[in-house]
Protein backbone atom coordinates (compact mmCIF):
# COMPACT_ATOMS: atom_id res chain seq x y z
CA UNK A 1 0.00 0.00 0.00
CA UNK A 2 1.34 3.42 -0.98
CA UNK A 3 1.34 6.44 1.30
CA UNK A 4 2.18 10.13 0.88
CA UNK A 5 1.95 12.48 3.86
CA UNK A 6 2.35 16.24 4.37
CA UNK A 7 3.07 17.59 7.85
CA UNK A 8 3.52 21.21 8.92
CA UNK A 9 5.77 22.07 11.87
CA UNK A 10 3.68 22.72 14.94
CA UNK A 11 0.57 21.31 13.25
CA UNK A 12 -0.30 24.79 12.01
CA UNK A 13 -2.61 25.36 9.09
CA UNK A 14 -2.89 29.18 9.02
CA UNK A 15 -0.16 31.54 7.82
CA UNK A 16 0.26 35.26 7.26
CA UNK A 17 1.68 36.58 3.98
CA UNK A 18 5.49 36.36 4.02
CA UNK A 19 5.57 33.82 6.85
CA UNK A 20 7.66 30.65 6.50
CA UNK A 21 5.92 27.31 6.05
CA UNK A 22 8.11 24.48 7.37
CA UNK A 23 6.85 21.37 5.56
CA UNK A 24 7.78 17.71 5.90
CA UNK A 25 6.78 15.32 3.15
CA UNK A 26 7.05 11.58 3.84
CA UNK A 27 6.34 8.80 1.37
CA UNK A 28 6.30 5.04 1.10
CA UNK A 29 5.38 4.01 -2.45
CA UNK A 30 5.01 0.64 -4.15
CA UNK A 31 7.76 1.60 -6.63
CA UNK A 32 10.15 4.52 -7.16
CA UNK A 33 8.36 7.44 -8.83
CA UNK A 34 9.67 9.05 -12.00
CA UNK A 35 8.70 12.42 -10.54
CA UNK A 36 7.82 13.46 -7.00
CA UNK A 37 7.05 17.07 -6.13
CA UNK A 38 5.48 19.37 -3.56
CA UNK A 39 3.17 22.10 -4.87
CA UNK A 40 1.82 25.23 -3.21
CA UNK A 41 -1.33 26.38 -4.99
CA UNK A 42 -4.75 27.94 -4.66
CA UNK A 43 -8.05 27.04 -6.27
CA UNK A 44 -11.59 28.32 -6.33
CA UNK A 45 -14.60 26.26 -5.42
CA UNK A 46 -18.26 27.06 -5.91
CA UNK A 47 -20.41 28.48 -8.64
CA UNK A 48 -18.86 28.98 -12.07
CA UNK A 49 -15.58 27.87 -13.58
CA UNK A 50 -12.92 26.59 -11.21
CA UNK A 51 -9.62 28.50 -11.25
CA UNK A 52 -6.33 26.94 -10.16
CA UNK A 53 -2.89 28.50 -9.89
CA UNK A 54 0.26 26.66 -8.85
CA UNK A 55 2.41 29.26 -7.11
CA UNK A 56 5.46 27.13 -6.29
CA UNK A 57 6.83 23.65 -7.13
CA UNK A 58 9.59 21.80 -5.30
CA UNK A 59 11.00 18.54 -6.63
CA UNK A 60 11.50 15.90 -3.95
CA UNK A 61 14.46 13.54 -4.07
CA UNK A 62 14.35 9.90 -3.15
CA UNK A 63 13.26 6.46 -4.17
CA UNK A 64 10.21 4.44 -3.23
CA UNK A 65 10.37 5.68 0.36
CA UNK A 66 11.80 8.74 2.01
CA UNK A 67 11.24 12.01 3.77
CA UNK A 68 12.18 15.57 2.89
CA UNK A 69 11.81 18.95 4.55
CA UNK A 70 10.97 22.02 2.48
CA UNK A 71 10.68 25.67 3.55
CA UNK A 72 8.28 27.87 1.63
CA UNK A 73 7.49 31.55 1.98
CA UNK A 74 3.76 32.29 2.09
CA UNK A 75 2.87 34.54 -0.84
CA UNK A 76 1.33 37.99 -0.44
CA UNK A 77 -2.03 36.84 -1.76
CA UNK A 78 -4.69 36.23 -2.69
CA UNK A 79 -6.11 35.67 0.78
CA UNK A 80 -8.20 32.63 1.64
CA UNK A 81 -11.88 33.56 1.56
CA UNK A 82 -15.37 32.10 1.64
CA UNK A 83 -18.37 33.76 0.11
CA UNK A 84 -21.91 32.79 -0.66
CA UNK A 85 -21.07 31.69 -4.21
CA UNK A 86 -17.33 31.06 -4.27
CA UNK A 87 -14.37 30.27 -2.01
CA UNK A 88 -10.63 30.55 -2.57
CA UNK A 89 -8.65 27.75 -0.91
CA UNK A 90 -4.88 27.38 -0.51
CA UNK A 91 -3.30 23.94 -0.34
CA UNK A 92 -0.07 21.99 -0.34
CA UNK A 93 -0.02 18.89 -2.51
CA UNK A 94 2.55 16.12 -2.84
CA UNK A 95 2.28 14.26 -6.14
CA UNK A 96 4.05 11.05 -7.26
CA UNK A 97 3.97 10.17 -10.96
CA UNK A 98 3.27 7.89 -12.63
CA UNK A 99 0.63 6.30 -10.49
CA UNK A 100 -1.15 9.44 -9.43
CA UNK A 101 -0.49 9.15 -5.69
CA UNK A 102 -1.52 12.48 -4.13
CA UNK A 103 -1.60 13.95 -0.62
CA UNK A 104 -3.25 17.31 -0.05
CA UNK A 105 -3.24 19.59 2.98
CA UNK A 106 -5.38 22.72 2.97
CA UNK A 107 -4.01 25.85 4.61
CA UNK A 108 -5.28 29.38 5.26
CA UNK A 109 -3.44 32.45 3.97
CA UNK A 110 -4.57 35.60 5.77
CA UNK A 111 -3.06 38.33 7.97
CA UNK A 112 -5.59 37.44 10.70
CA UNK A 113 -4.96 33.68 10.58
CA UNK A 114 -8.56 33.05 9.53
CA UNK A 115 -10.11 32.96 6.10
CA UNK A 116 -11.90 36.13 5.09
CA UNK A 117 -15.66 35.66 5.37
CA UNK A 118 -17.58 37.66 2.81
CA UNK A 119 -21.16 38.62 3.50
CA UNK A 120 -23.86 38.41 0.85
CA UNK A 121 -22.44 41.48 -0.92
CA UNK A 122 -18.88 41.78 -2.25
CA UNK A 123 -16.73 44.89 -2.02
CA UNK A 124 -18.17 46.29 -5.28
CA UNK A 125 -21.75 45.43 -4.36
CA UNK A 126 -21.76 42.25 -6.45
CA UNK A 127 -22.81 38.93 -4.90
CA UNK A 128 -19.83 36.80 -3.99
Amino acid sequence: MSELRIDLDGGRNAFAPGETLAVRVAWHLASPPQRLELRLFWYTEGKGTQDVEIVERHPLEGGAFGEQRVSLRAPSGPYSFSGRLISLIWALEAVAEPGGEVARREIVLSPSGEEVRLDAQGAAGDPV
